[in-house]
């Protein structure tokens, strides 16, 4: 279960992002989080990835209340939640393959473990045929899908995904979206960030609704 209590955010001593925000996720549930530009979405979801702490408030995490944590603590946390960011992150000097692959890497698996269903994965996002690609090499959409098949490989508890089919064309935004909800069945929480108003219209999952740094759930 992740629960934001009252929530508070403020960079520096500037005015707050996010104020009062209180929400629950339960185990296995899957949410959109939308709202017009500036309203605090990005905000939110490093809060939930640990990238930032609030103001105020308490937020908990697989029911660990994050401010008693230990710093040694934070990793363990961080390697439940995969994420996708909005500028991908991709290791520059790593293929296609072994970024997708890195998740399993850093818990020490072993490539013969592994090695089949990254290809696979990479398959079902449309990058078999670009598995020794840099990320030099690839487009904008083409970055995403890798970014996409590294958050999911490991299976997390949770899954942000910042816009993941912003730079995708509808039917591949809809095979990523039929990705994510296949990994929800099988018990990972995941939470899509998103502008658009007909991938949210077609999943019937509730909505964060992000209005002036204030969430309301919808649906």
């Amino acid at each position: 279960m992740i629960r934001f209590e009252n929530v508070g955010l403020r960079y520096e001593s500037g005015p707050e992002v996010l104020r009062d925000v209180t929400f629950t996720l339960e185990r296995g549930s899957f949410h959109f989080l939308t709202g017009p530009s500036g309203a605090g979405k990005t905000s939110l979801l490093r809060l939930m990835f640990l990238d930032h702490k609030p103001s105020r408030g308490l937020i908990t995490m697989f029911d660990r209340p994050i401010a008693t944590l230990a710093r040694h603590e934070l990793p363990d946390i961080r390697r439940q939640i995969g994420v996708v960011f909005q500028d991908f992150r991709l290791i520059a000097h790593l293929t296609a393959y072994e970024n997708v692959a890195l998740p399993l890497r850093a818990r020490g698996k072993s490539e013969d473990s592994y090695r089949a269903d990254v290809i696979e994965l990479l398959q079902w996002v449309g990058m078999g045929e670009r598995l020794d690609a840099l990320p030099s090499t690839l487009s904008g959409g083409e970055k995403q899908r890798v970014a996409i098949a590294r958050a999911v490989m490991g299976r997390p508890r949770l899954l942000i995904a910042d816009e993941p089919t912003g730079n995708v064309d509808a039917e591949m935004g809809n095979r990523l979206l039929h990705l994510f909800v296949e990994l929800n069945r099988l018990g990972t929480s995941i939470l899509i960030a998103t502008h658009d108003r007909e991938l949210i219209a077609s999943n019937p999952a509730p909505a964060l609704v992000l209005h002036k740094g204030e969430v309301e759930i919808h649906g």
